[in-house]
């Protein structure tokens, strides 16, 4: 049964691939507990030295269940869109975030393909979470039973108070044990993952391509909205570099704020990588 469905993915996945569209996949990386049990070391909180208190802290864990035990392919994390690891049973790892809004997903992989563009053939979760700076928090992940608390700062209906995946206070992953049980996920030849460091510039790029995308968005609709007013003059044909809007467009005084602030941010980064000694010298 599962011949066809494999055969129209791979296809779909070509077309997507050919199109441009996202694909989603987790090939090489999928590898379930039954196959490659987790082995590191039991859960230890890292050191305050070891994340900067600008950003914050996610612990993601999975609890132990014979159903995660005999799992062939382990369902895949995402922040911000981007793949970081696959989650096998009895396992912890973290990430360091930037503030604000991140984006949490988890894709189940059929023989690590996962979806295109808006399809997914297993989602699990897809939602936002606002995170603050200095503030660490954590995420459960069990597929037969939920945390006996929620966690009072989500509003009941959001995806992570009702899904496999929730957010969890402190109290509750320490409750029976649950975290402390777990075993630090490994990257490994048989299940590499990018996890267990710092993916705060990740997050500000996609922060700013989002924001990017948005505005531009933005000013086709201030155009539209300034051409049914009659202040917009369209470029004639024979001479494309005239017209435009009569009046200054408020999405281009946006857009360029944030174009500097990003600059800005570049620039910090270049002298934080001096200071830490990874720039480079020319004798």
């Amino acid at each position: 049964m599962t011949t066809p469905l494999l055969f129209r993915t791979a296809l779909a996945l070509t077309l997507a691939l050919l199109s441009g569209c996202h694909v989603y996949q987790s090939i090489g990386k999928s590898t379930g507990a039954f196959l490659h049990p987790v082995s590191g070391h039991d859960f230890v909180h890292i050191g305050n030295d070891e994340w900067d208190p600008r950003h914050a802290l996610i612990y993601f864990y999975r609890t132990h269940s014979q159903w995660a035990a005999d799992e062939i392919e382990a369902p895949s994390v995402y922040v911000d869109d981007k793949h970081y690891f696959n989650i096998r049973n009895n396992s912890f790892t973290w990430l360091e975030v930037s503030p604000g809004e991140r984006q949490i997903a988890m894709r189940r992989p059929l023989m690590g393909l996962e979806g295109l563009g808006d399809f997914s053939l297993s989602l699990i979760v897809d939602a936002t979470l606002m995170v603050e700076p200095g503030k660490i928090y954590y995420l459960r992940y069990n597929e037969l039973s939920a945390p006996e608390t929620g966690h009072s700062s989500l509003d009941p209906e959001h995806p992570l108070a009702t899904s496999d995946l929730r957010l969890v206070t402190r109290d509750e992953a320490m409750r029976a044990e649950e975290l402390v049980s777990t075993q630090f996920l490994n990257s490994d030849l048989l299940a590499p993952n990018h996890a267990a460091t710092s993916i705060a510039r990740d997050n500000e790029d996609a922060a700013y391509e989002r924001d990017m995308v948005r505005l531009q968005q933005e000013r086709e609709e201030e155009v539209a909205a300034l051409v049914e007013q009659g202040l917009y003059d369209e470029p004639a044909w024979y001479w494309p570099f005239g017209g435009g809007a009569r009046v200054p467009l408020q999405t281009e005084r946006k857009i360029r704020e944030r174009e500097n602030a990003y600059a800005l941010l570049q620039r910090e980064r270049e002298r934080e990588d001096e200071r830490a000694g990874d720039g480079w010298w020319i004798f």
